[in-house]
């Protein structure tokens, strides 16, 4: 069955499962392009279902299809590169809305990253099966410009090269308090680049003398990667860990030909549809060792216009000869928690940089390790990984605070998986209480809970523009089983940080208090609102399934000595010493107006142009 709705014909896969991270797509739609904006706050204007035949090619990891010379990942992402190369722009005459005007097509290697989405509801579909495209006009074509740049993914001359005062020259002044920082962003006001850093900086001498690195990551662009390191640098071993599989594993290593020093080693992925969605670096200088835990992908857009995070440890140094086993442990047991999580790849690869490690100083370390890895868990190993890994180390290691039953969680990501038929499923009923924990206080299940995702009015003001959106892939096919979801929403807001229209591609979960000047605690991880990258309760709540390997920090008051963390009002420019915590986006959180919706990727918004002129038609 089909339903004529505000977006026009459409015909969505029909499933009851309520896990959809788990399900592959199984049919294509293609709705027509429409004057009204969407709406998905009730029926009649949400689609209904009705099963269709299977036409695609199911595939458990996220498939990477060569788009030109893109690198990316989910069909989210493969169609704003295709709607990029061939952009709708915005008419007011009808008899031109919805044509496409061809663009030259491109050579120049630009890339969008993955969609970091859990959803199965978005993967595997073939290159075959993606968005079509309206033969060109006539009067689009150009003569061709010998001399021209090829266009950018987001249309002609859109990648500006940064001045030369954008990348750092001497040691920038940094919060070294809680080392979070903030990825750089092209085009902001240059106070808001200040104590903020891009990847040619974390890779340059003024950090030291690199010998070796590792690359955790799910998106690569190999050529762009190296490319990144300064020249005395650029042939030094570099080691990428990923979880590509088959036709994509071929491909990524194909990037890598030309680059002798490169090797790769396959994350496991025991558990279908399970992703390595974990972004790190561990860097060995001459002086010693350093960790970066991220949130970008290593690919150009993902350092370009979004707003993106990370932890960056202090140099750490090598331990004298002979030191004992436990030697070099933080307070926080960061240096335990690294070498277990590294352990749990099994692979002979990583053997080298395990005892590495461990030949290091890590005691400096003032952050918790919070990672997942796939599998079933039963027992103590439950608290491993997840959820209820954070939830044990906020149960051990933090303090009730009176009044807390009004101290509001905050979750903040990118993509979003099935939350289930309402929020007993799995939001409020096991991953709302493993955030509201506070030391051993009762379960309160009355705490506000605020996520932030951005609406369409957010991705259409970007920087970017509606292309941003293929970096928010919350497909309809969830979105309409989950409505009820909907009434958490907040808008991305971060004038604090000059960042309103840098679209985040960060992850942030954290524990305000009711004026929104203090917090109990905060984590930026890789991990999207999913039960694959938190974890969700089996058999009773004997077990644990995990699908996908996410990694990130938490910062708790007690280990910088304080009771809670007061929040920074005015984070940039960056302050060396700082004790409020640089939160990077507004609070108190703005909510959703009942005339905003959620983006969501694969329907068409025509009603109003984006930034740069265009209209988003997926197929």
């Amino acid at each position: 069955m089909s339903q004529d709705s505000h977006h026009g014909k459409w015909t969505i896969s029909s499933s009851d499962d309520d896990d959809d991270e788990a399900l592959p797509p199984s049919g294509t739609h293609r709705p027509a392009a429409s004057s009204h904006s969407p709406h998905l706050s009730a029926p009649p204007s949400v689609p209904k279902l009705e099963p269709v035949s299977a036409s695609v090619e199911v595939k458990p990891e996220p498939a990477n299809p060569p788009v030109s010379s893109l690198v990316i990942g989910s069909e989210a992402r493969q169609s704003a590169a295709k709607s990029q190369v061939n952009p709708v722009k915005y008419e007011t005459g009808p008899s031109l809305a919805g044509k496409r005007k061809k663009e030259v097509s491109d050579g120049s290697g630009w890339a969008l990253s993955d969609s970091d989405d859990d959803d199965g509801d978005v993967k595997g579909k073939s290159a075959s099966n993606l968005p079509k495209r309206a033969p060109p006009s006539p009067k689009a074509k150009k003569p061709k410009v010998e001399s021209e740049r090829p266009p950018s993914p987001h249309g002609r001359l859109y990648y500006i090269d940064e001045p030369d005062d954008f990348f750092e020259s001497s040691i920038p002044c940094l919060n070294d308090t809680y080392r979070f920082y903030l990825n750089k962003v092209t085009g902001l006001d240059r106070k808001y680049n200040s104590g903020a850093l891009h990847i040619k900086d974390i890779l340059s001498p003024l950090f030291g003398t690199l010998k070796e690195s590792v690359q955790f990551n799910y998106c690569f662009d190999i050529s762009w990667m190296v490319n990144q390191f300064p020249p005395e640098f650029r042939d030094r071993p570099v080691l990428i860990v990923h979880g590509d599989k088959r036709e994509a594993k071929a491909r990524l290593l194909q990037q890598a030909q030309p680059f002798p020093h490169v090797r790769f080693c396959q994350a496991k992925l025991d558990i279908a549809f399970g992703t390595h969605h974990t972004k790190m670096m561990l860097l060995w200088y001459e002086e010693g060792f350093r960790v970066v835990i991220l949130t970008s992908n290593l690919i150009r857009a993902d350092w370009y216009q979004k707003t993106q995070g990370m932890w960056m440890s202090p140099l750490f140094p090598r331990l004298p000869e002979g030191s004992g086993a436990s030697a070099g442990e933080s307070p926080t047991f960061f240096k335990r928690d690294l070498l277990e999580y590294l352990a749990s790849y099994r692979a002979p690869e990583l053997e080298d940089w395990i005892q590495r490690i461990k030949e290091h100083d890590l005691s400096e370390t003032r952050v918790y390790l919070v990672g997942s890895t796939p599998g079933r868990y039963v027992g103590s190993d439950m608290e491993r990984w997840g959820h209820l890994r954070l939830r044990k180390l906020l149960y051990e290691n933090t303090e009730p605070i009176p009044g807390d039953e009004r101290w509001p969680v905050i979750g903040q990501f990118s993509s979003i998986g099935s939350m289930g038929l309402d929020k007993t499923k799995w939001l409020a009923g096991e991953f709302q209480r493993t955030l509201t924990t506070l030391g051993k206080s009762s379960l309160r299940s009355d705490t506000p809970v605020h996520l932030l995702y951005p609406s369409v009015e957010d991705v259409r003001t970007s920087l970017e523009g509606y292309p941003a959106g293929g970096s928010l892939p919350y497909s309809i096919q969830t979105a309409q089983k989950q409505l009820w979801l909907h009434s958490y929403f907040h808008r991305w807001k971060a004038d604090t940080t000059g960042r309103s229209h840098a679209m985040p591609h960060i992850k942030t979960y954290m524990r305000a208090s009711p004026d929104f000047t203090q917090l109990a605690w905060f984590l930026v991880t890789s991990a999207n609102l999913s039960k694959a990258a938190w974890g969700a309760l089996e058999k009773s709540n004997t077990q644990v399934m995990v699908r996908s390997y996410e990694l990130g920090v938490l910062y708790l008051p007690s280990a910088f000595d304080m009771k809670t963390f007061p929040v920074h009002t005015n984070p940039f420019p960056v302050s060396s010493s700082s004790s409020a915590f640089p939160v990077p986006f507004d609070l108190p959180p703005t909510c959703y107006s009942p005339k905003d919706q959620p983006w969501i990727w694969n329907i068409p918004y025509s009603q109003a142009p984006d930034t740069h002129g265009n209209i988003w038609v997926p197929s």
